[in-house]
């Protein structure tokens, strides 16, 4: 006899089935409507911080604030920026005397001077700036911060040319060159690199034909710079219409002639130590910009730990 088997018929209780129903409710843990929208508000639509927040774009944009800072108002780089002549300025008057403030320079190039300005009676005409010796590919440097005016090539005479414009009326031209490194309406610093120097134009080897001018009016460099020790004289020049074709007489060392200045090239072939002293103002960095060196070099030359630096203290350049 075969037993069959049954099936028992399980029984729940009402409430215990209510029971559960409620415990899932409560696990659904539902957030009121309000709630749910000011959470997507804070966290659910804000976009990354990281994709849409790049180091460098932030890099750029801030030098970007502090360039236009650092920018001088020219009025009248505004008004002559397109013009395509050495000399914007000949229908101007010009001014009896003016200040210029020539604190904050670089020396275009370190080399010596080969021929001074002045009358040269070997070509019968004025030679309206001072040469610096340089060699092809050589950087040259702007002497002050300002505005590109102009780079232009012109076969008989200066060959590929700069012209920088400093603040109203003051400009400087680098002549000679052998390649641009800036373009028409940049703002550069000084001590940043404008060209290479080169052989180019009415020339008779390589050579940075350099000048200064104000106004039209074109300045004996020598009357800004002292061209043997690698400075300016004083922080301010001051131009005169009676005096300024005369370079700084008073200087003890004055560079007045391509003789005196190959005198000088012979010396520090020879091993002549050069020395700078401190002015007024003067940072090791910036005695470094304007000496074509680095602050890790002077403070090794001259034994210095920190930046501190004394008026008349003289440092060691090389």
């Amino acid at each position: 006899m075969q037993l069959k088997p049954t099936l028992t018929k399980l029984v729940i209780p009402a409430a215990l089935i209510l029971s559960a129903t409620s415990f899932a409710t409560a696990q659904e843990l539902r957030r009121p409507a309000q709630h749910n929208a000011n959470h997507e508000n804070l966290l659910a639509m804000q976009k990354s911080v990281s994709s849409e927040i790049k180091l460098q774009e932030t890099l750029d944009y801030m030098d970007g604030i502090f360039r236009e800072e650092e920018m001088p108002e020219n009025d009248l780089y505004e008004t002559y920026k397109n013009d395509q002549t050495v000399n914007p300025y000949r229908n101007l008057e010009v001014p009896a005397t003016a200040n210029i403030d020539v604190s904050d320079f670089c020396m275009p190039t370190m080399g010596y001077v080969t021929s001074p300005y002045g009358y040269r009676r070997r070509f019968r005409r004025f030679h309206k700036g001072i040469d610096l010796k340089v060699q092809i590919g050589d950087t040259i440097r702007a002497a002050f911060s300002g505005y590109v005016r102009l780079t232009k090539f012109e076969r008989r005479g200066y060959g590929y040319y700069v012209i920088l414009t400093h603040n109203d009326g003051f400009e400087t031209i680098y002549g000679h060159l052998s390649k641009f490194l800036v373009e028409p309406g940049e703002f550069v610093k000084a001590g940043t690199p404008i060209a290479l120097g080169g052989n180019t134009g009415r020339s008779t080897g390589p050579h940075l034909h350099f000048e200064t001018r104000y106004m039209g009016c074109a300045i004996n460099p020598s009357a800004i710079f002292d061209f043997e020790n690698k400075t300016t004289h004083t922080d301010v020049y001051t131009f005169n219409k009676d005096n300024y074709t005369k370079a700084r007489n008073y200087s003890p060392r004055q560079t007045v002639s391509s003789k005196k200045s190959k005198a000088t090239a012979s010396s520090a072939k020879r091993g002549t130590v050069g020395t700078y002293k401190v002015r007024k103002g003067d940072t090791l960095d910036k005695i470094a910009r304007r000496n074509g060196t680095t602050v890790a070099k002077l403070r090794r030359l001259n034994g210095i730990e920190n930046d501190k630096l004394s008026i008349g203290q003289k440092i060691k350049l090389k």
